[in-house]
């Protein structure tokens, strides 16, 4: 199937299975994809409101080749974007990044941006839910990471010269497996229910 960007998307058909465990992270589609689907079923389903933030771009020059072909040529980012997604459920304000890896051993901090801490760190004080999502993808596990576990870790690395990326094992014991399953194929909700409710 072409979608209207160009790309083509293969089409597979999710069979009722005995098991309703089974794992969708390995399906080709990546975490943003997988999350951009699950905000659509919470919002479909009245759970909650939830989107993916536009990065601020200025475009400076277009190609028209024909009238309904134009190109973009030249743009540059506005602003530094802060995290990916923000929204609400239960009354609560909800902010938080998203990132997968194929590290097998850690998630390097040099994915996430200054301005991005600084952001979800702001987001606390004021008492709203910052997380990140963090995807493994040579485990094929997704996870969820309270913002104020990540903190400490980043301001670390400056403080005292300490690790330049957050261990597996760290992930595995400070956050929370997120359920993987259709149609709430990245359901963090149930975290967040699990943590906050």
């Amino acid at each position: 199937m072409n979608y209207p960007n160009g790309k083509k998307r293969l089409i597979r058909k999710y069979q009722n299975s005995v098991n309703r465990n089974q794992s969708f992270s390995n399906r080709g589609m990546t975490l943003e994809e997988d999350i951009n689907a699950t905000n659509q079923y919470y919002l479909t389903h009245d759970i909650c409101v939830i989107h993916k933030k536009p990065t601020p771009v200025q475009i400076v020059k277009v190609d028209y080749p024909k009238r309904s072909a134009a190109v973009i040529k030249e743009a540059y980012f506005k602003q530094a974007s802060t995290t990916d997604y923000n929204g609400l459920y239960r009354g609560h304000y909800l902010d938080f990044e998203a990132k997968e890896t194929r590290n097998k051993t850690s998630f390097p901090l040099h994915n996430f941006h200054e301005h991005q801490i600084k952001h979800m760190k702001d987001i606390v004080k004021h008492d709203g839910i910052a997380f990140v999502i963090i995807r493994f993808k040579a485990h094929e596990k997704t996870y969820f990471l309270d913002a104020t576990k990540l903190f400490p870790i980043w301001d670390r690395q400056y403080l005292t010269a300490g690790r330049k990326s957050i261990p597996h094992q760290f992930i595995i014991d400070e956050g929370i497996e997120i359920p993987t399953h259709y149609p709430a194929i990245v359901d963090y909700i149930k975290v967040i229910d699990q943590l906050f409710f």
